[in-house]
């Protein structure tokens, strides 16, 4: 079976993207694919490269990268969401003026219409967080 996830509740004030990173690694432990992780809302934030969880606890950011970059699955973040909360890539950066970028490797900013993309290429849409 192929899922594509959406994650929308903040890295670390909701366990939507830890739960969502647990099923996405067994499903692809079963033998399952994962199409694309689509981040919106407030979890746009788990593709900024400035986030630094203390030591013990896990760096979602880099859990994401890793586990994408094995099974080569797509990372991406609604650019809305991302703009609002100060998430960039570097054409983003340079268009708005800003004076640097923060998007993590492996995460992509795109439109809603890689959602939409995705939930007519998977066979389910799993949602995580309200």
């Amino acid at each position: 079976m192929k899922f594509a996830i959406l994650i929308n509740s903040a890295p670390f004030s909701h366990q939507a993207s830890d739960t969502a990173y647990q099923f996405c690694q067994a499903a692809l432990n079963k033998g399952h694919l994962i199409h694309r992780v689509f981040f919106y809302h407030d979890a746009v934030y788990i593709g900024s490269s400035l986030m630094c969880p203390p030591q013990d606890e896990p760096n979602i950011t880099v859990h994401w990268q890793n586990l994408a970059k094995q099974h080569g699955f797509d990372l991406a973040i609604c650019i809305a969401a991302a703009l609002r909360r100060g998430v960039l890539n570097e054409q983003e950066a340079k268009r708005y003026g800003k004076s640097s970028a923060n998007l993590a490797a492996e995460f992509k900013i795109v439109g809603l219409g890689q959602l939409v993309e995705a939930c007519l290429t998977a066979d389910r849409l799993m949602v995580f967080g309200g």
